[in-house]
């Protein structure tokens, strides 16, 4: 491995020791909450829309679980402010694994896209594409 995945790995670390974003919004416009039932990672989403309803203002994430897990929802928490919900919904695996800036193995894949998918189903649910989605849970 080369000087910059070391880089990124300390990225990793140093997220997952010092989570940005970190803790509970008081008055979120939405929240949802998923877990990834393999591995016990659980992510609690905040997100504060800007007046225009379509703006992510501010994210706030709660949980606990592995370091790809909590450190991929450090990432997605400051790269998700001033993002629209459709450049939101429009995140795919390849983007979380980008900013990662690491190799993920087939099997930690779910624990590093955990936040994304608790942030699109909780927009999702905010503008009524889906209904009953108590928890998001990572596909088998």
């Amino acid at each position: 491995m080369g000087l910059g995945s070391d880089m990124y790995r300390q990225q990793i670390l140093d997220h997952y020791k010092s989570p940005r974003n970190y803790g509970e919004m008081e008055d979120p416009t939405f929240t949802h909450v998923g877990e990834n039932p393999s591995c016990g990672d659980t992510i609690k989403i905040d997100v504060q829309l800007d007046d225009d309803e379509e703006t992510i203002e501010y994210v706030t994430f709660s949980g606990d679980g592995c370091a790809i897990s909590q450190a991929s929802a450090s990432m997605l928490s400051e790269r998700l402010q001033g993002m629209s919900l459709d450049e939101l919904h429009d995140l795919d695996t390849d983007d979380i694994t980008e900013m990662l800036g690491v190799t993920i193995s087939p099997m930690r894949v779910k624990c590093a896209v955990l936040a994304r998918q608790v942030a699109q189903d909780g927009a999702k649910l905010y503008h009524g594409d889906v209904e009953d989605l108590d928890i998001t849970k990572t596909e088998d």
